[in-house]
């Protein structure tokens, strides 16, 4: 390996997936400013949307997203201003 284009500052992280909440640890660099106590240990938390415990592909499941409501919003926001 080359030396000096690593990183250096490997640490424990928690990663928070916020759709269902499962909370794993591994060691990352990712930069953080909130914590979370995991099984009594305090580490630095890092809150996704999707992981491999929400994700469609890993569990099987599809999940309903409603792309309808949300173009129905931005046509009626900007309706006034195309015209």
């Amino acid at each position: 390996m080359k030396k000096g284009i690593h990183p250096e500052n490997y640490r424990l992280v928690a990663f928070k997936d916020m759709s269902n909440e499962d909370v794993f640890i591994t060691k990352s660099t990712v930069e953080t400013k909130e914590t979370i106590t995991h099984e009594g240990v305090e580490y630095p938390v890092f809150k996704m949307e999707i992981s491999r415990t929400s994700h469609p592909f890993y569990t099987g499941k599809s999940k309903l997203i409603d792309t309808a409501g949300r173009i129905d919003k931005f046509k009626t926001k900007y309706a006034t201003r195309a015209k």
